[in-house]
């Protein structure tokens, strides 16, 4: 339970008491009234901007309203001091008895502590990965994958229904260039010099693989064919061939999809010719010429009337094509009848996660959608960038057998797979990520994974020691908890309780990444607990002749393990319970 929560509902209960009472006039608007930590802890620990807002419309200076709430406000059970601050701010601070209950809910909700209904069962069809079948999953690459799929973790945690979705670019140029690429790696399986790979084609050895594999299973029948003739199913091999080496590297990550769309499937449906039929009749398709493009490849530009969306109607720079000289569907107007038909199987809110150089596509997609749906679906798009591999500060070579890029396969079997999920989502997705195999396989507190890892394992082992001297410390009282009141010990519980919250806000802002630092922030203040003990033997936190003190603080480790353990399985990362080397 987010507590901030319940808090905002008393506020707004006192508010209709004094509006009842005549001190509040009668309609205002309340959506805007907050309940959260305050920026400086020492001013307590709920701070509300309740008589800031309801300053215009009752005609009262702030702190003029802030006393007639803050009276109220001390009855409530749980708050121990109520103040006034700066313009008019309230701030609570609670009582040491309300973080005992906290505890105790975490104690009884486990791992589940931090789930909520926030969002109502609302289905959301979240797409991911999408990458070009043309090549294994590039390890950068591969922070699109694991961001998404801690956000579909962190938005079930909250309540939604995710569809995790994969978009086949089977169709198209890249395609193409598979093809070829493949026919060429298949003469060379039959003993033919094939010499250099031509420049924009795939030169990974990966596809000696697959040329191997046709050549096994059909000979040289394909040699004294034409290019149409074994055009397209050398594309259909080497993309399911690709698409099972991808499969398997998703696996490797931990990532597994309930569906898997293919483009090509999608343009022999006539979904594309049914969602611009529905554009066209609202006047945002039209035959027209588009303006020269600037800079290079300005020079082979020639003007010719083609089919265009009007996507400058919702900001972008220039209507955009939707068919190509040779009559065939461009990648947008796919793009626009793939959401289309993500809005016909039911959903109505998407996200999409995509790679940061597909930037410039977001604006004319989110607009079709928009625009495809007669306004009843929603697309947000999530950027994640680029990452960048190193070992000890030096740049990691490229793979020979991918041709110009690191494996998925390559980074995990070096770091595994955790600490590789939990470095993809420890900065900003839109942020330039640094991956350093060293820093991350360091066991030091400057490298996050180990250090809350360290602080869950710390916890299970001070649990094994405890059950030699008290075996039965789990059944521990309620009454106990009261024990935990050094400051320090407190202000860990107050971490603790304050984890729906992050959970909430992380998913609100579709931004995991804000989980990472409230673990370690956890995991810090309980090696700092941990130290202490070290130093002063009455801090430690198991003490033989005190029972019932050692019984709460056991809790209040036991509430740490849970805490980690919930936002370890949000990440996709197994809680270990022992360190090992």
């Amino acid at each position: 339970m987010n507590f901030f929560h319940s808090f905002r509902e008393d506020i707004l209960a006192v508010i209709q008491t004094l509006i009842q009472a005549g001190q509040l006039p009668e309609g205002i608007e309340l959506d805007k009234i907050t309940t959260e930590p305050p920026r400086d802890p020492s001013h307590g620990d709920i701070a509300t901007n309740a008589a800031l807002i309801l300053s215009k419309p009752a005609q009262k200076s702030p702190r003029d309203i802030a006393p007639l709430i803050a009276e109220h406000l001390h009855s409530l059970p749980s708050v121990e001091e109520v103040s006034v601050a700066g313009p008019g701010f309230i701030n609570l601070r609670l009582s040491s008895q309300f973080w005992y209950q906290q505890l105790s809910t975490i104690l009884q909700e486990k791992e589940r502590y931090g789930d909520s209904n926030l969002g109502l069962g609302e289905k959301i069809n979240l797409e991911y990965v999408s990458a070009n079948p043309t090549g294994p999953i590039h390890a950068g690459h591969g922070r699109v994958a694991v961001v998404a799929d801690v956000l579909a973790n962190l938005l079930e945690k909250v309540g939604y229904r995710v569809l995790r979705e994969y978009y086949i670019n089977d169709a198209g140029g890249q395609a193409e260039k598979l093809a070829y690429s493949t026919y060429l790696r298949y003469k060379e399986a039959l003993g033919e010099d094939i010499g250099e790979i031509p420049e924009g084609y795939y030169p990974g050895d990966y596809l000696k693989d697959v040329g191997q594999a046709l050549a096994e299973r059909d000979g040289a029948k394909w040699l004294t064919l034409s290019e149409k003739e074994w055009k397209e199913p050398f594309r259909e091999f080497a993309v399911n061939a690709m698409m099972t080496n991808i499969r398997k590297a998703l696996a490797l990550m931990g990532i597994s999809h309930e569906v898997f769309t293919s483009e090509t499937e999608l343009h022999r449906s006539g979904v594309i010719e049914e969602a611009l039929t529905i554009l066209k009749k609202q006047g945002l398709i039209y035959e027209g010429v588009l303006e020269a493009p600037k800079g290079k490849g300005a020079e082979d530009w020639e003007p010719r009337e083609q089919l265009l969306f009007r996507s400058t109607h919702f900001g972008d720079t220039t209507d955009r094509a939707l068919q190509k000289a040779d009559g065939s569907w461009t990648y947008f107007a796919g793009d626009i009848a793939y959401h289309y038909d993500k809005f016909r199987r039911g959903y109505t809110h998407m996200i999409n996660v995509w790679g940061a150089d597909h930037g410039g596509t977001v604006k004319r997609i989110t607009a079709a959608v928009e625009a495809v749906t007669y306004g009843k679906a929603h697309l947000n798009v999530i950027l994640s960038q680029m990452v960048s591999f190193t070992d000890g500060g030096v740049p990691v070579k490229m793979s020979k057998r991918a041709g110009n890029f690191i494996e998925v396969q390559d980074v995990i079997d070096k770091v595994g797979k955790d600490p590789y999920r939990f470095m993809m989502i420890s900065r900003k997705s839109d942020a330039h990520l640094d991956f350093d195999f060293q820093k991350v396989l360091e066991q030091t507190k400057d490298n996050p994974i180990f250090y809350i890892q360290y602080a869950h394992a710390r916890c299970h082992s001070v649990m094994r020691m405890a059950q030699e001297v008290f075996p039965e410390w789990e059944k521990t009282p309620a009454s106990f908890l009261e024990r935990l009141t050094d400051k320090d010990e407190l202000h860990l519980l107050k971490l603790l309780a304050g984890w729906p919250r992050q959970i909430e806000n992380a998913a609100i802002m579709r931004e995991p990444h804000r989980l990472c630092y409230t673990l370690y922030e956890i995991a810090q203040q309980f090696h700092m607990l941990w130290n202490k003990g070290k130093d002063n033997a009455i801090l430690r936190f198991i003490l033989p002749q005190e029972a019932e003190l050692t019984r709460a603080r056991l809790a209040m480790i036991q509430g740490v393990a849970h805490v980690i353990a919930s936002g370890l399985f949000v990440f996709g990362v197994t809680p270990v319970k022992e360190m090992r080397e």
